[in-house]
């Protein structure tokens, strides 16, 4: 479609917030009894948005990739988030006002002071001061806030501002709470002294039976559930590597301070694909199809140093340097950006952004965000990481079952491993009840443990561990446990895979799809435009009688049984305002099409077809148009679906 969206005109989010509200795309969830913050309803056109996207992934990704897609439960067991990670370090940061208890994310209130400050600079200064939208919290915060007040800082505090700001996505807890104290930043409504910040977990606690014993968490991702059913999903795929599986489902997290609508709420839509991969081999057989696509990096190296320099390069030099890890992370870059175009993202206001080393996983290899720009600043709306062989290993180790894959060589191979040989007949007098636990921990060691412990065993002729279970340290003589490096043949390679990780979230990327197309007629302000895509559009097309004239009605109805026939989602807007104010408010829902029908239409069968950016009209037979909107929703231009068809004038009136 040919869009004729007004360059450079002045975003306003309240205008946008004016047909979001209106239109219900959402709202507050709960609204009549107050609201609950972080939780929001979708309206029709909203659960139609979002069912589009859904709809468009499913076919971009698991279609297209072949991918075996699950849908695994929302409960999930303590066990199992204790041995992911989760229950120990899926946290943010939050600090308290130590006079009246209002809570803090850290990480956004140091953010949000220290670029009040630096507002407050360029005004002392007499600099302009670029407009930015603010969420309703911030603002109430900031109509008392002293930081905002125009003040000169001297340079090296704004460079120092300015690196903190780059970097703000890698400190920790302490390092947070250094920089609260350093720059001696407070409660910004009360000036109240803050506490040093603490981690607060994420999940929401439930009880798992009416007992209240099995305890267990509302999930806060998908990832777990295609982990745990890896070696189903091997067989599934015939046993062929590499594969992918994928899930689509809501996830919870109870975040500290939710603000931003969308962006930042406690119960979201996550799409996420886990790509199996073998460890020796992380080239992709369709890399060709992206390489040479060219995307906006910010490399951890320039966060590092306090800037936001983009490199604009095709994957190919970015994988080739060594920047993107490896073929497969570079391939679903690529992909990735590809789907997030053909949804309606506006590629001018999308980066890739690489997480710096303290930000980052120990087990990850490599990660990137794919972060889109809106009113509130670059957004975090895709992840995708390199997750080495972390989340099998550890649910491995965990449960007993080997989450691997079996190779049948054609050559074999030698090998050399470290291998335990524990004398048992010693072991049970030795440890009595605890021997079990003692010999199960030697065993479920990996290569890397037991290489420590043999040196151990070889320089003080014992080693000395901690066991899950057993209290105290455990000392085992060497006339106990044999750790030594064997040499044998394998004739069947046996691994662990790894892990490409893209994970989506898929209110955020609504958000901002909103927002990358909403506009407003430089003729009338008052006259909002959602410019979707065909394909993402809730409604395809608006069908519009020239009037409530009886011998209109059958025709309508037959135009639009014709339309939903063919799965194009259809309505009928036969009100009794103008047809101009009958298409403008279908604009403000995104509608890309308009047919009218009129007296012509009842002589000759002829309608008219209106398409939405442009409002260009164009008239044929009903099979002409429908043939064209048919084409246009699959991805044509206005120009090529309507070629052949007479231009028209007339029917927009106010």
């Amino acid at each position: 479609m040919t869009s004729v969206r007004p360059a450079n005109q002045d975003f306003s989010r309240e205008a946008i917030e004016a047909v979001l509200k209106r239109r219900f795309f959402y709202g507050p969830a709960f609204d009549i009894y107050g609201g609950v913050s972080g939780l929001y309803d979708y309206g029709p056109p909203g659960c139609a948005l979002q069912a589009n996207i859904v709809e468009t992934w499913r076919k971009h990704f698991v279609l297209e990739e072949d991918m075996q897609e699950v849908d695994t439960t929302m409960l999930t067991p303590y066990e199992v988030l204790k041995t992911s990670g989760h229950v120990d370090k899926f946290s943010d940061y939050m600090c308290r006002d130590l006079a009246t208890g209002e809570i803090f994310r850290a990480d956004h209130l140091v953010e949000e002071v220290l670029e009040s400050r630096l507002k407050g600079n360029l005004e002392a200064r007499g600099q302009a001061v670029t407009p930015v939208e603010e969420d309703d919290q911030k603002k109430k915060r900031k109509k008392k806030v002293k930081e905002i007040k125009a003040v000169k800082l001297e340079d090296d505090v704004v460079d120092e501002y300015e690196t903190i700001l780059a970097k703000i996505d890698g400190y920790s807890g302490e390092e947070l709470g250094e920089i609260i104290e350093k720059y001696s930043i407070v409660n910004p409504t009360t000036g109240g002294p803050l506490a040093p910040p603490v981690a607060f977990n994420l999940m929401f606690e439930t009880a798992i039976g009416p007992s209240g014993q099995l305890k267990g968490y509302l999930r806060p991702e998908t990832a777990q559930g295609q982990f745990l059913n890896f070696s189903k999903l091997l067989e599934c795929n015939n046993l062929k590597m590499p594969f992918a599986s994928a899930s689509i489902g809501k996830s919870f997290r109870n975040e500290i301070s939710p603000r931003s609508g969308l962006l930042r709420v406690r119960e979201f839509l996550m799409a996420e694909i886990e790509h199996f991969v073998d460890p020796n081999n992380k080239n992709h057989p369709r890399f060709k199809t992206v390489q040479d696509l060219k995307l906006k990096f910010l490399p951890k190296d320039v966060q590092a140093a306090g800037k936001t320099d983009i490199s604009e390069i095709t994957i190919g030099e970015a994988v080739a340097s060594g920047m993107v890890d490896n073929e497969t992370l570079g391939y679903f870059l690529g992909r990735i950006y590809l789907f997030l175009l053909k949804i309606g993202v506006n590629p001018e206001r999308l980066r890739f952004r690489q997480h710096m080393a303290n930000e980052m996983a120990h087990y990850a290899a490599d990660c990137w965000d794919a972060e889109l720009h809106s009113s509130y600043g670059w957004i975090e709306c895709v992840g995708c990481a390199d997750r080495s062989a972390y989340d099998l290993s550890v649910h491995a180790a965990r449960t007993k079952e080997k989450l691997v894959v079996r190779e049948t060589l054609e050559e074999p191979i030698v090998v050399e491993a470290f291998e335990v040989e524990l004398d048992k007949k010693k072991f049970g007098p030795k440890f009595r009840k605890d021997a079990p636990k003692i010999e199960n921990f030697f065993v479920t060691r990996n290569q890397c443990e037991l290489e420590d412990l043999a040196a151990s065993l070889a320089k003080d002729l014992k080693v000395t561990v901690k066991v899950d279970g057993v209290e105290g340290d455990v000392e085992v003589e060497g006339s106990l446990v044999s750790i030594e490096k064997k040499t044998r043949k394998e004739h069947v390679r046996e691994y662990t895979p790894n892990v490409i990780e893209p994970s989506f979230g898929i209110g955020r990327i609504l958000y901002c799809v909103l927002e990358h197309n909403f506009w407003t007629r430089p003729e009338d302000a008052a006259r909002g435009v959602l410019s979707f895509p065909p394909l993402v559009a809730p409604s395809k097309v608006l069908v519009v009688p020239l009037s409530n004239n009886e011998q209109f009605e059958p025709i309508t109805q037959e135009l639009i049984i014709d339309l939903r026939a063919l799965g194009v989602p259809s309505k009928v807007d036969d009100s009794s305002v103008s047809i101009g104010k009958r298409y403008s408010r279908n604009d403000e829902m995104g509608t890309p099409f308009g047919v009218t029908i009129d007296f012509q239409t009842v002589k000759d069968g002829s309608i008219t077809l209106r398409e939405r950016d442009s409002t260009q009209q164009v008239r044929g037979s009903k099979a002409e148009i429908i043939a064209a909107i048919q084409k246009m929703i699959k991805g044509v231009s206005w120009e090529e679906g309507t070629k052949g068809l007479a231009a028209f004038v007339g029917q927009e009136q106010d």
